[in-house]
């Protein structure tokens, strides 16, 4: 089975050869290049399209978030389908809401901090290349903060027009029916509740006693029970519904 073909763009020589390092010391890694900076990083992905690029935000030239709205505009536009692939995992020591919208809203994939541990990087890669979002549990608070904002300004403004029949505090009918007929076990809400808290699976393993293993194999049960396609939004409808609070 080919690895991950992961870019890496960071200013930091140190830190990049770092990352490099340990990621090719990884079977389930093949970097396929780096670059310095934004423009020679901008040029590096739209040349290797690689599954997963790790783009630091905060690049000389142009940086992260410029870099990543380029690029995906870059793929946005081209003819060719196998272009639409590559996702990109911003990688920064700033955990501050402005910079965490900012990435997502340029069209970052997913948002790990660099203080994060090999197997959370890799934990990133592989949910990332798969084509689902990672967030970093220091990030995953905001976001869900972000989420949870909304909701409740939209409440209030549906509270404040009679006419408006739709909260989005509600669940859907259908959705409602699938947690009736298939409803998630104690353990899975337990596993849900630190999802939502921004718990990785290792935290989760040592907060519950089980095995990473273990916690994989519930999550993937939380993801498909719930009809989500990742964790971001198993923990948005967690909160939707009612089962997390």
């Amino acid at each position: 089975m080919d690895g991950i073909r992961v870019a890496l763009v960071e200013d930091h020589d140190l830190t990049r050869a770092g990352l490099r390092v340990a990621l090719q010391q990884s079977r389930e890694v093949e970097m396929v290049g780096e670059a310095p900076n934004g423009v020679e990083g901008l040029k590096l992905l739209e040349t290797t399209l690689p599954d997963v690029a790790i783009v630091d935000i905060g690049l000389p030239g142009i940086d992260g978030i410029e870099l990543t709205r380029r690029f995906k505009q870059f793929l946005h536009d081209s003819e060719d389908p196998e272009q639409g692939k590559t996702k990109v995992l911003m990688l920064t020591m700033q955990d501050n809401e402005e910079a965490v919208l900012a990435a997502f809203a340029a069209g970052a994939d997913s948002y790990c901090m660099k203080d994060a541990s090999l197997e959370q990087l890799l934990e990133a890669l592989q949910v990332t290349s798969a084509g689902n979002h990672w967030i970093d549990p220091a990030i995953a608070r905001i976001v869900l903060q972000q989420i949870q904002d909304r909701q409740n300004q939209q409440g209030i403004a549906d509270t404040a027009e009679e006419n408006k029949t739709i909260s989005i505090h509600g669940v859907d009918p259908e959705y409602d029916q699938i947690l009736s007929a298939d409803p998630l076990t104690q353990r899975e809400l337990e596993v849900l509740e630190l999802i939502v808290k921004g718990h990785s699976n290792a935290e989760i393993a040592s907060k519950l006693y089980i095995t990473v293993g273990t916690v994989k194999t519930h999550v993937r049960n939380i993801l498909n029970k719930l009809c989500a396609d990742d964790r971001t939004q198993a923990a948005v409808l967690a909160l939707r519904s009612g089962l997390v609070t």
